[in-house]
């Protein structure tokens, strides 16, 4: 029973987002005829779209010495922003450009406010760079860029891109090392290397294609594992497996998904 519950909540969820989908191109199609009042409400409508999102990347910022609903707050700006920025003839998915753009207000938010040591202004300057990049990338290409591309982009040195990155780690409390009250597998060790820990998980929230790929199990697993914040033993108990066997199939379908979208570099790549 709770196999069939299962799948027919994963079916119910993926006709969610598909319906979402359609919504978001035709009102983006309206808003490039509107102006004023009524562009403004149906920004306003995209946005209701995506709450869901926002909270999403939000939650995986919790516990760093911010508060969560001022973390929350941020993260519904950065989709204000996005939605107002958002331009369908460079790219086709807005999640693909939403995702990078509500996590790069958040990080701005802990950068100014959340330093354990402030780091040289260069690197604060990059950093905000960094953000901007990175949403136009992502939406010219439809993919979160690399090092390497990043570098390029801004006209930097790969090793200046890595130090910003790095960087991020500098918060007051928790960092992504964070493993909350019990000893579960932190959010650096589940997605990769430490300074594209964050990329990697804005990453995982636009995977939409890679995620269809996987069998109807594994993107439950991914949904209530990152989505609905589900510990391993919680999910084990949904599923009618073991604690240690969610494990394993955390870290087989996240070595699927990296290597789709590349979320590991070379280190001679950037």
């Amino acid at each position: 029973m709770t196999h069939v519950r299962a799948r027919l909540d994963d079916h119910h969820h993926r006709r969610q987002d598909a319906e979402r989908g359609r919504l978001t191109h035709e009102l983006f199609r309206r808003v490039a005829e509107a102006d004023g009042v009524e562009r403004r409400q149906l920004l306003d409508e995209v946005v209701l779209l995506h709450l869901g999102l926002a909270e999403a990347i939000a939650k995986r910022y919790y516990r760093r010495s911010l508060e969560n609903d001022d973390i929350l707050q941020v993260a519904n700006l950065g989709l204000v922003n996005a939605a107002t920025r958002f331009d369908p003839e460079v790219g086709k998915d807005f999640v693909s450009f939403a995702v990078p753009t509500i996590a790069g207000e958040i990080k701005r938010h802990f950068r100014d406010h959340g330093w354990a040591v402030r780091p040289p202004r260069r690197v604060q300057e990059l950093q905000a760079a960094l953000t901007t990049a990175t949403a136009e990338i992502a939406q010219a290409n439809g993919a979160t860029p690399t090092n390497a591309d990043l570098a390029e982009h801004l006209h930097v040195d790969v090793a200046d891109v890595r130090e910003a990155r790095a960087s991020h780690d500098c918060f007051t409390a928790a960092s992504i090392d964070y493993r909350g009250d019990t000893d579960e597998t932190s959010l650096a060790e589940s997605l990769g290397a430490d300074d594209t820990a964050y990329e990697q998980s804005e990453a995982a929230v636009a995977l939409g294609p890679a995620c269809r790929e996987l069998a109807e199990r594994d993107r439950r697993i991914l949904y209530l594992r990152f989505f609905r914040g589900w510990t391993q033993e919680e999910i084990g108990r949904d599923l009618g497996v073991t604690q240690m066997q969610v494990s394993r199939l955390l870290n087989r379908i996240l070595r699927r998904l990296r290597s789709k979208i590349g979320a590991l570099e070379p280190a001679s790549g950037g």
